[in-house]
């Protein structure tokens, strides 16, 4: 039974490999492809335009691809930060709104005694305050947070 196993993995490994294999050799005459259709055009333009034009031609399609996965990846970590705040917001806002976690800090307060704690609250609320007053800061000399 152990070795129809092993055989099953070695079959489905063998499998994926030669799947990737044939999906990466598609990819590559995918490319060239792509490569003989730019050149047929470039040539083709080059002989009813002339040989400047072509090369202007050819740039501005480039560089309009490149423009186009620009917009598209900006777009999409603009959309990716988005979702991390709303995830952040989310997550704070549960964690306080949770009513075992509040039973639990008063549990806390209770066994270690209001006296004993005010110190220690008022040491947290100083380090909060410090480390918002540094990210303020930096988000304002226009380098980025190290949070982020």
């Amino acid at each position: 039974m152990l070795q129809r196993m092993i055989d099953d993995v070695k079959s489905s490994t063998g499998s994926a490999m030669r799947q990737a294999a044939l999906t990466a050799v598609a990819a590559v005459c995918f490319c060239v492809a792509i490569a003989f259709l730019i050149a047929a055009g470039f040539i083709a333009m080059r002989d009813h335009y002339g040989l400047i034009e072509a090369c202007l031609a050819t740039a501005g399609l480039f560089l309009l691809v490149a423009l186009i996965f620009v917009g598209v990846h900006a777009a999409r970590s603009r959309e990716i930060k988005r979702r991390a705040a709303e995830r952040a917001s989310s997550t704070t806002s549960g964690l306080l709104s949770d009513p075992r976690l509040i039973v639990t800090g008063i549990q806390v307060v209770q066994a270690v005694g209001v006296k004993r704690l005010i110190p220690l609250v008022a040491i947290g609320g100083l380090a909060l305050g410090l480390l918002a007053a540094r990210g303020q800061t930096r988000n304002h000399t226009g380098k980025q947070d190290p949070a982020q």
